[in-house]
């Protein structure tokens, strides 16, 4: 096993904090101060996370960049006070970012008991695979 830094657990529970602004910014009718505080608390325990070196090389990389013009630009949107927007044009970006990793997140979530039992239902499934595209190159 390894071991996990202070800094990182301090991470994911900024990075969890984070997400729950996010639902709950955008359940309250894009409330725009609940999604700012969401945005800076998901990058900042991001980077404590996986730390600030690897963050600023994980969201510049080439082949990325679309991706990440677009999500930081949405922050920056619900920053100014444009929450809707902003949120649209970030989750745009979140997708185009991540959507590499959402393969093996949608083979996680069906191995987890009672969600995947759920998950592999027929229609769930088949909109499951053509969201995440193809499931067979994510087998090691």
């Amino acid at each position: 096993m390894f071991e996990i830094s202070d800094t990182q657990k301090i991470g994911v529970g900024l990075a969890g904090f984070g997400m729950f602004f996010l639902f709950l910014g955008v359940l309250l009718l894009f409330d725009k101060g609940l999604l700012a505080i969401g945005n800076l608390l998901f990058i900042s325990g991001l980077g404590c996370v996986i730390g600030p070196k690897r963050t600023f090389s994980f969201f510049f990389q080439k082949h990325k960049l679309k991706g990440s013009l677009a999500f930081l630009g949405g922050i920056v949107i619900v920053l100014i006070g444009w929450p809707i927007v902003g949120m649209i044009i970030e989750t745009y970006g979140f997708v185009i970012l991540f959507s590499g990793f959402l393969p093996v997140a949608v083979n996680f979530l069906r191995r987890v008991p009672i969600l995947g039992t759920f998950l592999n239902m027929p229609g769930v499934s088949k909109i499951l695979d053509m969201i995440a595209g193809d499931s067979n190159r994510t087998t090691v």
